[in-house]
């Protein structure tokens, strides 16, 4: 009798478990560095899948449908389905990513020719990283400097003969020219020389007209292909639509635009474009364990970002 009640209890459990999973909340590890400093490389966080409403499981055998639908807030760092993996046909078994929403349905966001958003449109948030410069020679100062103000160490992204690169948020580069005194020998480095050419980038949104324009045109042609389930293609720098000539597009989904926080990683929108609300699996909410890259089952542990609420 013992064994049997020990049976179902166990039973019981798991299947609360698969049920919390399926409908409620959900876990990931982070891959790579392309958060920072919001998320570090080998956390595992918590997603709320009920933030924008619940996304029913199981797309191949029910279609998708959405319970208690809400749209994604800017800032928002969001998890979802790649929206480029074209040899996956079911949603909700594609990889899953995860980006800082900076663009919502109507939004227009100035970009440079690489879809980089200006920072200027970036917002306030401290965290967003890119690239800078400084003498080869002041590698050990910097180190230095790194200790001091307790930022955590950072990969070399690249070099030359006279300059390292690497990566700091905008708070980092701040307590750095605090730290030294005016005699500043970090610069921002510029990675694309036509960044200082702004373009602007409408969101697609349900039922709302976007006008086509040269260095818009292959971002919404894939968008039709790829989400909208039209015919659309380009020839002769004319997008054609269903076989006419497209000056505006219509949009039967709300997308969302996504940014890496180190701008040196390009699993963002750079890379897979508009991403569809029925993509969207949920909300990142809550670090669960961090511990530093290759480090001892004893030591590396980042206690102090356990349970922490994610911003």
């Amino acid at each position: 009798m013992k064994r049997w009640k020990w049976t179902i209890a166990l039973s019981g459990a798991i299947v609360i478990v698969l049920l919390l999973r399926g409908f409620a909340f959900t876990s990931c590890l982070i891959p790579s560095s392309g958060m920072e400093n919001s998320l570090f490389r080998g956390e595992r966080i918590l997603v709320n899948k009920w933030s924008y409403g619940l996304r029913l499981p199981f797309i191949s055998l029910f279609s998708y449908h959405r319970w208690g639908e809400k749209k994604v807030r800017k800032e928002d760092i969001v998890v979802f389905n790649n929206p480029a993996n074209t040899s996956e046909p079911v949603i909700d078994q594609r990889e899953v990513f995860i980006s800082r929403c900076v663009g919502t349905p109507g939004d227009t966001l100035l970009v440079d020719s690489l879809f980089t958003v200006i920072p200027s449109q970036k917002g306030a948030a401290p965290d967003l990283k890119q690239l800078y410069a400084y003498p080869k020679m002041r590698e050990q100062q910097l180190d230095s400097l790194l200790a001091l103000l307790s930022i955590a160490p950072n990969e070399l992204m690249g070099q030359d003969s006279v300059n390292h690169v690497r990566s700091f948020s905008r708070y980092e580069y701040y307590l750095l020219e605090q730290a030294m005194n005016g005699k500043n020998w970090i610069h921002p480095l510029q990675t694309n020389p036509e960044s200082s050419v702004a373009y602007p980038l409408v969101i697609p949104g349900k039922g709302k007209a976007v006008r086509v324009y040269p260095w818009n045109r292959t971002l919404l042609r894939n968008t039709l292909v790829l989400h909208e389930g039209r015919q659309a293609e380009i020839k002769n720098d004319t997008l054609y639509v269903d076989g006419a000539p497209a000056q505006h597009c219509y949009f039967t989904k709300d997308y969302y635009w996504m940014a890496s926080n180190n701008s040196v990683n390009l699993s963002d929108s750079r890379l897979f474009g508009f991403v569809p609300q029925d993509h969207i699996l949920g909300k990142a909410s809550l670090i669960l364990f961090s511990k530093e890259n290759q480090t001892n089952p004893f030591n590396g542990y980042r206690w102090n970002r356990f349970f922490r609420p994610i911003h």
